[in-house]
This record gives C-alpha cells, sequence and structure tokens, in this order.
C-alpha cells in the first residue's frame, strides 16, 4: 500500500510534528486570521486588490492552523496543512487550495492582475471558510481532539499505510 510519502518526508523533515494541543496557541491563530480578514477587506476599500487577496487566504490558512493546535498538530507547510484539512477533518479543500493558488500568482506574479469582484469574492469565500472552521474548533471534544491527532500521526508515520488512515478518517467524521 502507498504510503503518504510527502507527509512522513516533512515529519522528518521537523515541518510536520506533533505538539501538545494548546489553546493559547490556538487562540493566537484565530485572531491573526480575524486580523488578516479584515485587513483583506481594508485592502479592498482602498484598491489593493492583489495584497486583499493574499489576506483573504492568510485569513483562511491561519483559522486552518488554529485548527491544527488545537488537535495538537504543528505543521510549517501550508500544502500538508490543506492535505490534513481534507484527510482528517473531512473538510473539502479545493476552496482553499484555490485560494492559496490565487494567492501565490498574485503575490509573485507581475502578469496576474485581480478586479474589484474577484478580490470580493475571495473575501467572502475566506469567510465561508473560518466560519466552517470555527465551528469544527467549536465541536473539538477531549474525544475528537485525540481521534484526529492519532489520524495525524497515522498520516505521516512510516508504518503506516493510506489504507490505515482512511479507517481511522471513517471513525472521525462530523
Amino acid at each position: 500500500m502507498k504510503k503518504i510519502s510527502f507527509l512522513t518526508k516533512l515529519a522528518k523533515e521537523g515541518k510536520l510534528q506533533e505538539a501538545e494541543p494548546s489553546e493559547e496557541i490556538k487562540e493566537s491563530y484565530i485572531q491573526r486570521s480575524n486580523e488578516s480578514l479584515s485587513s483583506a477587506k481594508a485592502l479592498l476599500k482602498i484598491g489593493n486588490l492583489k495584497d486583499s487577496v493574499a489576506l483573504s487566504y492568510y485569513s483562511m490558512y491561519h483559522c486552518l492552523l488554529a485548527a491544527l493546535f488545537g488537535i495538537g498538530i504543528k505543521c510549517e507547510n501550508h500544502t500538508a496543512s490543506i492535505i490534513i484539512l481534507k484527510e482528517v477533518f473531512g473538510v473539502d479543500n479545493t476552496k482553499i487550495s484555490k485560494a492559496k493558488s490565487d494567492r501565490v500568482d498574485k503575490q509573485y506574479y507581475v502578469d496576474f492582475s485581480v478586479n474589484y469582484e474577484e478580490a470580493d469574492s475571495s473575501i467572502k469565500t475566506a469567510e465561508e471558510f473560518i466560519a466552517q472552521m470555527n465551528d469544527i474548533i467549536a465541536k473539538l471534544s477531549e474525544e475528537k481532539i485525540k481521534e484526529h491527532h492519532k489520524t495525524v500521526v497515522q498520516l505521516f508515520s512510516e508504518e503506516k499505510t493510506k489504507e490505515d488512515v482512511l479507517k481511522q478518517k471513517s471513525k472521525n467524521s462530523y
């Protein structure tokens, strides 16, 4: 059975690791998420559309990091965090993946433009995502925290296969 080698590689590099579930760090990332969303809205109002799109994404990403710290996982890789979102929390990661791609395009490449409607749409997408993540975070019981933590560890553990993880994931559904 194929192992989830990307996550295993990150774990070996120390970029994906177990941590104590931390209410303080979780709340700090929620605050950061709110600040990024507020800044995205302010930037939209003054016409700084590319940075508005970037901060819309970061508001989503910081909320995701809050959820990960809530279950005792520290992840320093955007792609890995987004994979974990789907594999562990069962959340469709299409919108955050697109937001990440949009952020990269708008932030790093000069040949991409963005109009007001696109930037406004990215903010609305971020608001929906954050609401969904806040709902998940609010429902994290001690039992769910332990289950999700175990599932993530299985994802990056060399001995586990994707089939093992999927069995655990079915137990974690909301």
